[in-house]
């Protein structure tokens, strides 16, 4: 009563945080908020899965060989690529920039031809490397300009010039979590889907749905900025292909085009490159990397923060909290669990449009991105650019950039006092 009565005359009054949010990856949640914020395995992970984690975490981190080398398991490098490693992108299993020079260490361009289909030289991606003797697909230069609202808007210039190529910049996500959004039961998500707007409430949502590769089926897709990926194991495989050039059972082929015989007649590493059990191994990584714990989830200003997110409509699309099914992982099963995404695609309007459309999601489309770790990312990264490109320069630029189906949300943030923003900000933050 007491407590109530306090944040009543805080101004904190309407929904309280859930107890069960401090631990936002319910059981796997762990207590880490420096530069391994992100990397630590599951808090209640088997030790029998221990050993696998380590290894996964060594492949992970290790960089990747041009094949035939003694280092048998990690040769097979390339022969286009644009990382040697996981890491290169996802540093601290983090959140990847592009550099204040314009360069993308820890980010990929996605193309496809102006038809929508891949590019029939580049494939859907440009892969800024290659192997000795081998010429690289292209280059890349970002540079931000500031739009009249004082935003940076990304411009790019490829080399050489492909009349007509459809581009996406996109930003390593933070890796957190996967496991967990993966157990999620694929009817809870769909349940949301509103792709008509049948309530009327401006908020359409459509869930993506994308080719199992290992069964060929139509499924849900939930990983990646457009959903374009239903299985932590796919995912992992679709990286390991178009970031790395690294073959797996997935996805057996070569990225080199057809027509493309000095890359088809580079050296392999074997076939596929990566072997089932390595591969299960770097799964179980990424599967498994345990959730930090929520920060100052009973300041007054986080409350404050908190109820101000809702009422200005941020969760019908970022919804709070889910709960997991069945797992093959114990670990990961039946755990209520706060990412503060529905895992949906939503139009955010022709400012975050790339034009560029993946699957059933449009130019104008996005997943919903989870919020849980998005206060640590300086801490494990040293910088807070967020959004799939990195143009906002913290979450305050991030919400600004809002459009489409998010443009009320955002006018409301917009028309806030500046301390209730700032409220709302930490509240964010502390997820």
């Amino acid at each position: 009563m007491r407590l109530a009565l306090f944040l009543l005359l805080l101004g904190c009054s309407g929904p309280v945080r859930d107890p069960s949010e401090r631990s936002p990856g319910g059981a796997t949640t762990v207590e880490e908020t420096g530069a391994l914020a992100f990397s630590l395995p599951a808090r209640n992970l088997a030790e029998a899965r221990r050993g696998s984690f380590a290894v996964g975490n060594n492949l992970f981190a290790d960089n990747w060989v041009t094949a035939p080398s003694s280092t048998s398991s990690r040769d097979g490098l390339g022969p286009r690529y644009d990382v040697p490693s996981c890491s290169g992108c996802h540093l601290h299993d983090g959140r990847g920039r592009i550099e204040e020079d314009g360069s993308m260490i820890s980010a990929v361009l996605r193309v496809s031809g102006p038809d929508g289909g891949p590019d029939p030289v580049l494939g859907s991606q440009l892969q800024r490397r290659a192997l000795l003797g081998l010429p690289v697909e292209g280059t890349v230069a970002v540079r931000f300009v500031p739009d009249p609202r004082g935003l940076l808007v990304p411009e790019l210039e490829v080399t050489p010039a492909r009349p007509g190529l459809l581009t996406s910049l996109r930003v390593a996500p933070a890796i957190l979590g996967m496991g967990l959004l993966e157990a999620i039961d694929a009817a809870s998500i769909e349940a949301r889907e509103d792709p008509d707007d049948a309530d009327g409430d401006g908020i359409s949502g459509r869930a993506s749905r994308v080719r199992d590769a290992a069964t060929g089926r139509e499924v849900l897709g939930r990983f990646g900025w457009k959903a374009g990926q239903p299985s932590v194991a796919q995912q992992v495989a679709a990286a390991l292909a178009g970031d790395l050039g690294i073959t797996s059972r997935l996805f057996p082929e070569s990225e080199c085009a057809e027509d493309d015989a000095a890359c088809r007649a580079m050296p392999s590493g074997g076939a596929p490159e990566i072997d089932d059990a390595l591969f299960a191994h770097l799964v179980l990584y990424t599967r498994t990397l345990a959730v930090p714990a929520a920060r100052d989830v009973e300041a007054p200003e986080v409350l404050r923060g908190h109820r101000l997110f809702r009422e200005a409509g941020c969760a019908d699309c970022h919804v709070p909290s889910h709960d997991t099914g069945d797992s093959d992982l114990p670990e990961l099963a039946h755990q209520r669990i706060w990412p503060y995404t529905d895992l949906l695609l939503h139009d955010l309007g022709e400012g975050l449009a790339d034009g560029r459309s993946e699957g059933r999601a449009s130019g104008r489309e996005w997943r919903t991105p989870p919020l849980w770790g998005l206060g640590l990312v300086r801490a494990v990264n040293g910088h807070e650019r967020l959004l799939h490109d990195g143009r906002a320069r913290g979450i305050d630029e991030a919400i600004r950039w809002h459009g489409g189906e998010a443009e009320a949300a955002r006018a409301r943030y917009g028309s806030m006092p500046a301390g209730d923003r700032e409220a709302l900000m930490r509240f964010v933050a502390s997820i």
